[in-house]
């Protein structure tokens, strides 16, 4: 199967390494033509919870040459006008596009390269761009291992081609196959409104979220928010992380004290991670705020359910885009207080 890798930034550096040490020939594709000269150079090299340098293959999206079997899509979502349409001659009738980008992109890919090209698939682990060929591993080992892809079809059903996806990608971890992919795409959602949105807001990591009482406060309403719109449009979230992300819905005051030891339990393994629309502001560039709690606001807005608490996350981020500027923390926070 030949295979491809588009986008070999922060998460494409540790996958396409991790799938070439696994034995699986895989290319990674790249605009940034420094980070490919070292890629190619050097090779990839993961830091933080892993110390490992694996010689690959990558090139500019304008040497790319041939039909690929399987692509595994790792841009951002605002570039789809642009890197999709020039995909399309490196495809044939039967090629897969994985997606493992953000927020709910099937839809959007599809358009594109066909629904019958088209499946989805969540990352479960962080990663932090350290500069050309490197990449930092943000989650420990035990999430990669246990916890790296949930894939699926549009359809909801499980196929045979999510079979042959899953043993290329099960060479970076686990990688489950989903009946419901749609519950399974809106709780990786929720992992990325709460605290990726968070860490973009106030300019910091997941464990600064964490550690702080005020911020934890306006993160579970963001969660809050974000299975209401789930349920309000017929999507049942699923277990993630050995947790049914359902249960972050608010219905007593109690459920916050409740519900803190798991967002630890499961987030403290991610603490070191900075959220990668916090990596596009750092770096001037657009980041997807639109596509995360701005998907969350949209949806919301359809069905008649508030997202004043995403509202205000897709509001400050949205103003450091503009100006060009990175968010505060300690402007940015008490903002959240009174919504």
């Amino acid at each position: 199967m030949r295979t491809v890798i588009m986008g070999a930034g922060s998460l494409g550096t540790i996958i396409g390494a991790l799938i070439t040490k696994g034995g699986v020939p895989v290319e990674l594709v790249d605009a940034d033509k420094a980070n490919v000269d070292a890629l190619n150079a050097k090779g990839a090299r993961i830091t933080g919870f892993m110390d490992l340098t694996v010689p690959v293959k990558a090139c500019t999206p304008e040497h790319m040459s041939g039909k690929y079997d399987l692509v595994l899509l790792l841009t951002k979502q605002w570039n789809n006008p642009t890197a999709l349409p020039a995909l399309l001659p490196y495809l044939h009738e039967s090629s897969t596009v994985c997606t493992l980008q953000n927020g709910i992109p099937e839809e959007s890919v599809a358009s594109y390269v066909g629904k019958e090209r088209t499946i989805g698939g969540t990352v479960g682990f962080g990663a932090t761009w350290r500069g050309p060929g490197v990449s930092e591993l943000a989650s420990s080992q035990e999430v990669v291992k246990n916890f790296a892809f949930d894939i699926g079809e549009m359809t909801n059903t499980i196929t045979t081609r999510l079979e042959k996806v899953a043993a290329v990608l099960s060479h970076v971890g686990n990688t489950e196959l989903v009946e419901n992919f749609s519950g399974a795409r809106w709780s990786k959602l929720l992992m990325n409104t709460t605290f990726s949105g968070m860490s973009a807001a106030l300019n910091c990591s997941f464990g600064d979220v964490l550690n702080n009482d005020e911020a934890m406060r306006a993160l579970m309403r963001i969660a809050d928010e974000t299975v209401r719109v789930a349920h309000a449009n017929g999507v049942r979230l699923i277990v993630m992380q050995d947790f049914d992300f359902n249960e972050f819905r608010l219905s007593a005051p109690e459920d916050s004290s409740r519900l803190l030891p798991v967002y630890r339990r499961i987030w403290d393994r991610h603490a070191k991670t900075r959220a990668s629309m916090l990596q596009d502001l750092e770096k001037g560039r657009p980041c997807e705020i639109d596509f995360i709690n701005g998907h969350v606001c949209a949806k919301g807005r359809d069905k008649g359910v508030p997202t004043p608490v995403n509202d205000q996350v897709v509001k400050l981020v949205r103003a450091a885009q503009e100006s060009k500027t990175l968010t505060d923390f300690k402007t940015n926070l008490p903002t959240f207080a009174n919504l």
